[in-house]
């Protein structure tokens, strides 16, 4: 399977973040891409603490989820939305919502990001809390044979979610869609990146915010595919773009048999 990270520098304006993210998707089905990610919040990027909740979308309908079932269904190709604001049953909050997408164009799996935000330094202060809910559940999908798990930007700092979707299949794959700041991407993005991968020997799809915003954000970008034995295959440091990686299940197979990690787990 070949899988695509896009990386997206998005701005507050829903019609032109939707045409620039269908036209990554058309790039990432012309370098063979039989699934592509796009970053978290790829279709609209607020001032910090701004609600979404002016595009939030029902579940089921709306432009984001219709460009999103479109483009999976002209490519062929599994499309997985990094995330969107979907409605929640609070009227000042929104849920921060993945949604995959199968080559014929049906949702396939929902995510709603369980992990919120918070931090503070000097006039940097974020606070997700204030303006999303959580969401209460893992989610994991399969495609062509290979067992998907689904994560958004700050669930990075948890292990054990990681360990959730791998229950009771390993994942062959984490996709991990982000905005990450760029004060703590700088120095916690790649390690947690590739952490996730050797702890899981899995595959890490990391697609990214990345770079300045027209809202005043710079996000830290670096998007990248990491391998099971924690090997970057291939990244982006900044900008708008595509990168590719082939998700082996060979190169799985070998590194869980030479390193039987998974197997000596204890659960206390």
């Amino acid at each position: 399977m070949r899988i695509a990270a896009l990386q997206v520098v998005s701005s507050t304006d829903l019609d032109h973040n939707l045409q620039r993210a269908d036209a990554l998707l058309d790039e990432a089905a012309r370098r063979g891409a039989d699934l592509a990610v796009l970053p978290e919040y790829f279709c609209v990027m607020e001032q910090p603490g701004t609600s979404k909740t002016r595009f939030a979308e029902a579940p089921g309908s709306g432009p984001v989820q219709q460009m999103l079932a479109a483009a999976a269904a002209r490519h062929r190709m599994w499309v997985v939305g990094g995330s969107l604001p979907l409605q929640c049953p609070e009227p000042d909050r929104v849920y921060n919502s993945t949604m995959a997408f199968g080559p014929d164009g049906t949702l396939v799996a929902r995510y709603d990001k369980m992990h919120l935000f918070a931090f503070e330094q000097g006039t940097e202060r974020y606070a997700e809390g204030d303006t999303i809910a959580p969401g209460s559940a893992p989610a994991a999908f399969a495609a062509q044979g290979m067992r998907i798990g689904l994560s958004i930007c700050y669930d990075l700092r948890f292990p054990e979610l990681y360990r959730a979707l791998s229950t009771p299949a390993p994942c062959d794959a984490f996709l991990v869609p982000a905005a990450f700041t760029y004060t703590t991407g700088e120095k916690h993005w790649e390690v947690l990146l590739r952490a996730r991968a050797i702890e899981n020997l899995a595959y890490v799809v990391a697609s990214a915010q990345g770079g300045r915003h027209a809202n005043g954000r710079r996000t830290w970008g670096h998007s990248m595919i990491i391998d099971p034995w924690g090997d970057v295959l291939t990244l982006l440091a900044e900008g708008e773009g595509v990168i590719t990686a082939d998700i082996e299940p060979e190169r799985i197979a070998a590194r869980r048999a030479s390193l039987p990690a998974l197997g000596h787990r204890r659960v206390f």
